[in-house]
């Protein structure tokens, strides 16, 4: 996405652990083979097997994770509402002023993959954001990140750590950039907000490592103070489309082509991966076309035409799924969010056809207004979009209570208190499905693909 309006809770974002098998977790269900080519493992930021996991002598329960994540998503629908509709400040020296302003943000990754940065290279883990550009670690004089954050990135230890300067090209393309009047030689620094947190970094560049492929040159930013406390605890990597994107970064490497599979949150180990470059990627899969708003042109939007609930489609006004620019309406995928959220009239539709279908007594629990106490027998959902459809079973739309006895619908409206127009398809939706993104040929693709061991 464009930094110059980033206030960020989580979007797919995944976590990418830049490399190291020391970061792994040492149970032996947590151990995984070396990354190999261009595909990564990919692997739930709060399962037991991340190193982002938090110690403690009793796991939390699975619902009380999924309800903590739930009510994180407000705010990052929160963000991606305000990145669709704002224009993006121009020009160097303007400071940052986030659109919105959220709680409970979510400012690590639901996956996490390996990668390293610096020669040698030092190992983090890192949140993979599909609609994030700018890439950004905490350095060594990092003053004010997060506790949490165990590893820092040492540029002195890099022999191939270069600072760049402010008369440098992608000195114009980061956001808030600062230069000091007729200085052209001295260091850029930029600034930015994510989620509640203010981040300052300086522009620099450095070999960065997925699997087996080095990218020389990589321009990111150092982070050298953030307030808030809430930014990721070992940075992030943007995989969306502009300038100083991932993609961007290594098109002639990888043709701004990827797709992932993401396990079940549940999973303890690295079984999802991602893929990057067109060479691997699924030849027989339907795609749909990939739309871009030129107010943020880092989103992933696609056209969503419909929704059916088993084989009914659901009455939804048209002019509530279509793409708008102007508006920043319409539909995106994303990785960050756990949960899909749709505008109000689109969920309502939706979720009251699925209670006829399902036809038993309904409740509410934390932020899901759809649960059951008990079996029942459940239909799918397709969400349909031009070209191609997603159908969802059980393992995409239900969560269930640690005990099993409660299953509530994995999805809701977005929040009535922000002037969302955005539908956002989710990670939970996503699971064990493969996931395309073919920017050169502008297209989006979606089958499923189990991914979860």
């Amino acid at each position: 996405m464009d930094k110059k309006q980033c206030s960020f809770p989580v979007l797919l974002a995944a976590v990418i652990l830049l490399s190291s098998s020391a970061l792994a977790s040492p149970a032996d269900h947590c151990s995984a083979p070396p990354d190999r080519t261009s595909n990564l493992r990919i692997l739930p930021a709060f399962s037991p097997c991340s190193p982002l996991h938090p110690s403690a002598a009793r796991p939390l329960p699975i619902v009380d994770t999924l309800f903590s994540l739930a009510s994180r998503d407000v705010s990052r629908l929160l963000y991606l509402s305000s990145l669709a509709v704002a224009p993006a400040p121009k020009g160097p020296g303007r400071s940052f002023v986030p659109v919105a302003s959220g709680r409970n943000l979510l400012q690590s990754s639901t996956y996490v993959a390996r990668a390293s940065l610096g020669t040698p290279p030092q190992p983090f883990l890192v949140a993979l954001d599909i609609s994030s550009d700018a890439a950004w670690f905490p350095c060594s004089s990092c003053s004010g990140c997060p506790t949490t954050t165990s590893a820092f990135f040492s540029p002195n230890r890099s022999t191939s750590f270069i600072s760049l300067p402010c008369g440098s090209p992608q000195c114009s393309q980061v956001p808030n950039s600062y230069c000091p009047a007729a200085a052209a030689s001295s260091g850029c620094s930029f600034n930015l907000t994510y989620g509640g947190s203010s981040i300052f970094s300086t522009l620099a560049q450095d070999s960065l490592s997925l699997a087996a492929q080095s990218v020389k040159s990589y321009a990111f930013g150092c982070v050298t103070g953030a307030t808030g406390g809430t930014i990721p605890p070992q940075g992030l990597l943007g995989l969306g489309r502009g300038p100083l994107s991932f993609l961007s970064q290594t098109k002639a490497l990888y043709s701004s082509t990827f797709s992932y599979c993401l396990p079940d949150f549940r999973s303890l180990n690295f079984s999802g991966t991602l893929r990057l470059g067109p060479a691997g990627q699924p030849l027989r899969i339907h795609t749909t076309p990939l739309l871009s708003n030129p107010h943020r042109p880092s989103l992933y939007y696609v056209n969503m035409t419909g929704i059916r609930v088993g084989r009914r489609a659901v009455s939804i006004p048209p002019t509530v799924l279509a793409f708008n620019p102007t508006t920043g309406g319409g539909t995106v995928i994303d990785s960050g969010t756990m949960f899909t959220r749709l505008v109000a009239p689109a969920y309502t539709a939706m979720r009251d056809e699925f209670r006829r279908r399902v036809n038993a007594p309904v409740s509410s629990l934390g932020g899901f207004d759809t649960c059951y106490n008990g079996p029942v027998v459940l239909p799918t959902i397709t969400f349909e979009f031009n070209g191609m459809s997603m159908t969802l079973t059980e393992e995409n739309t239900m969560i269930h209570s640690s005990s099993g006895g409660i299953s509530c619908l994995a999805m809701a409206a977005a929040p009535d208190n922000v002037n969302s127009v955005l539908n956002v398809i989710a990670s939970m939706q996503q699971q064990n499905h493969r996931v395309l993104f073919d920017v050169p040929n502008g297209r989006v693709g979606v089958f499923r693909e189990p991914c979860t061991s």
